[in-house]
């Protein structure tokens, strides 16, 4: 049987596949280069779409085990990125190809805007994240981004598709197995810290037909 072997842009399924770690930052006018170290870099290769915490960037340069990302200031405004500091853990997602399984949800690589953690317990195997939206998140329909949040539905966070266990008001809460707890950078979150927020892609083209 034939295998397809394209990339489909700018689509993820937030499935992490490891973490980067950040080697360098070089700011460029309002923009940053980030440099980040990945067990992956020798099968990048340069404009190639990556998934940083769930934010598309595209790399620009590779050498030996490091590669080079650009994030403009609209970027930085909008996602956690512009909080990393040099040895910070990012979730790291290549895009899908046309012929995998689409295991998570499907994920642009768009965030909409952030939230903040306000609560986390340890559940004896497992732990229950809170969070608190934030007020950067972009038009969505004219529609309030906990709108389009859903019990049980799917959400994006620092690029990790996750089920919706409790939603109230402009808060939300998510349950993490002890793999993914392990594989992402949720095991480095503390109270307060910010994460990337992206919302369902089909919830939001609804939102925005019936705008």
């Amino acid at each position: 049987m034939l295998e397809l072997e394209f990339e489909l842009d700018i689509m993820f399924s937030g499935i992490i596949e490891t973490t980067a770690i950040l080697h360098l930052i070089e700011q460029e006018g309002t923009n940053s280069t980030f440099t980040f170290k990945s067990e992956f870099t020798n099968e990048l290769k340069v404009d190639q779409s990556i998934a940083h915490n769930g934010v598309c960037l595209t790399v620009t340069s590779i050498e030996g085990d490091l590669y080079k990302v650009t994030a403009i200031a609209e970027t930085l405004r909008l996602t956690n990125l512009g909080d990393i500091k040099i040895g910070d853990k990012v979730n790291f997602e290549r895009c899908i190809r046309l012929n995998d399984r689409l295991d998570g949800h499907m994920v642009q690589g768009h965030v909409d805007g952030t939230a903040r953690v306000i609560e986390i317990a340890d559940k004896d195997g497992s732990w229950e994240y809170q969070f608190q939206l934030e007020e950067n998140f972009t038009d969505i329909g004219g529609h309030s981004p906990e709108k389009l949040i859903v019990h049980k539905g799917s959400i994006t966070i620092n690029g990790t598709s996750l089920t919706v266990t409790n939603i109230k008001n402009n808060q939300f809460g998510v349950a993490i197995i002890p793999y993914t707890y392990q594989l992402t950078n949720f095991h480095k979150l503390n109270i307060g810290d910010r994460v990337n927020i992206e919302l369902d892609v089909l919830g939001k083209y609804v939102a925005r037909l019936m705008a």
